[in-house]
């Protein structure tokens, strides 16, 4: 199945403060467009050709770098956007999210805390994670492309602390960026709708 890049669900500027309309042009208009350009050109007469998006990131994993690498970017992208809107983030979550945060993380204080920690010492490149595995929630990191759904999980919350998401806004301050992101970003109906996906 050939990669498309979709449209962003909000305007360039709807995320401001937190996030700029220069980052969103840069992040979204280039470096989603790169990974699937690339993606694309690099699926052409490989098995995974008319496979599913999901497909393709578990099967090209530890086979094929290259697909994998824009494969992997381009769904943690497309699931990146939706995990964000305009008046989003905080401890408000819908009622069987909270429940399981308190269940399987100690809470939504812990839950930010470790979300946090987790972004902030992914070393270089890479991906903080909540993800459902086993049938609980788990905080996780990923190096580059890297997912969930090639470590046995299923992926409902992800934040991109490659440098481009954040440097325009925030230079070095990766922590100010994931608080932001945490704080006044999150879209938690979207994050229920893939727990409920993935539970």
């Amino acid at each position: 199945m050939a990669f498309e890049l979709p449209p962003l669900p909000y305007a360039y500027d709807s995320l401001q403060p937190y996030m700029s309309a220069e980052t969103l042009e840069y992040h979204h208009d280039k470096h989603h467009q790169a990974y699937v350009t690339n993606g694309n050109n690099l699926l052409k007469g490989t098995e995974w050709e008319g496979k599913s998006l999901e497909e393709i990131v578990k099967g090209s994993y530890g086979k094929n770098a290259g697909l994998f690498n824009n494969a992997g970017q381009h769904y943690n992208h497309i699931h990146f956007w939706k995990w964000m809107k305009k008046g989003g983030g905080g401890n408000k979550l819908p009622g069987k999210l909270q429940a399981a945060v308190d269940a399987d993380l100690g809470g939504y204080d812990k839950f930010r805390a470790d979300f946090i920690a987790a972004g902030t010492t992914q070393f270089g490149s890479g991906w903080a994670w909540l993800a459902v595995k086993d049938g609980k929630l788990a905080i996780t990191k990923t190096p580059n492309g890297e997912n969930p759904l090639v470590h046995g999980g299923s992926p409902i919350l992800g934040v991109d602390v490659w440098e481009h998401s954040y440097y325009i806004d925030y230079r070095n301050a990766r922590p100010k960026y994931l608080e932001a992101f945490v704080d006044s970003l999150i879209d938690w109906d979207y994050v229920l709708e893939m727990y409920e996906k993935a539970a």
